[in-house]
């Protein structure tokens, strides 16, 4: 069975390890910086086979060269979309492409908005015991979802939408710890929503206890995040407004300044 295990960085990252204990191996999405992914693999005495990138930004890809350094056949992987700006990439992947680790292949999605040239990882479950597993880097967060730094509104509704069709249990492997500010933003957008403030309340509790809030799962996301609920009457009436890209587009510029 695939292991994942969530490694904080910098201030406020995690990087994500794909940890495979029969084979002794291992890979790692979005790795910051390479101290915690060194540390790991030789806490697991497991070699390193490839990094899944998710977009150039440098905080998802500061470790690249120091990893490739150290495990010199490793594979990096990337959108196909940012050539040239992911250090020492070699495979370039496009919406429906697939990646393997282990026994599991993800499907790849290509979900600019964050930037222009995002992509996502999901891993079905391969049996009843399995959740799927969602790797989705800066574009959903739990209980928000990136900045729009590159791209549009309706291009981030688009690329949301692909990802908010996968099943409830699906995972979802973030890449920072904002959920406890971005469900104080929700509450005021969505007061309402008594799954809302039930999640609030539950994650105020973790993070006072300085627990991780990450993964989530899917089928939260679709009842709380309220960037996932732009076709919700609530959301709708909210933000006076009905048509899907400006209802987002007005949540994402009310959150840009909160």
């Amino acid at each position: 069975m695939l292991q994942v295990k969530r490694l904080p960085a910098l201030s406020d990252n995690y990087i994500f390890l794909l940890h495979d204990p029969q084979k002794n191996i291992a890979a790692v999405v979005d790795p910051a910086e390479p101290e915690p992914v060194l540390d790991c693999l030789t806490e697991l005495g497991a070699e390193l086979i490839a990094i899944f990138n998710t977009h150039h930004h440098g905080d998802h890809v500061g470790a690249n060269q120091a990893l490739r350094l150290k495990f010199p056949q490793l594979t990096v992987y990337g959108g196909a979309e940012d050539r040239g700006r992911i250090p020492g990439q070699m495979v370039y992947l496009q919406e429906g492409d697939r990646v393997s680790f282990s026994d599991r292949t993800a499907e790849v999605f290509f979900i600019p908005g964050h930037t222009r040239a995002h992509i996502a990882y999901y891993f079905p479950p391969s049996s009843s015991e399995e959740t799927g597993e969602l790797f989705c880097g800066d574009t959903i967060f739990a209980g928000g979802c990136g900045r729009l730094f590159e791209g549009t509104p309706a291009q981030m509704v688009d690329s949301i939408g692909k990802l908010r069709q996968l099943p409830d249990n699906t995972r979802v492997w973030c890449a920072h710890e904002y959920t406890l500010g971005n469900l104080k933003f929700a509450v005021t957008v969505d007061p309402d929503n008594t799954d809302l403030q039930n999640r609030y309340h539950q994650v105020q509790e973790l993070r006072s206890r300085g627990e991780a809030t990450i993964p989530s799962l899917l089928g939260v996301e679709k009842r709380t995040n309220p960037f996932l609920r732009w076709d919700s009457e609530a959301l709708k009436k909210a933000m006076g407004l009905t048509e899907p890209a400006r209802v987002f587009g007005k949540l994402r510029g009310m959150k840009d300044v909160f």
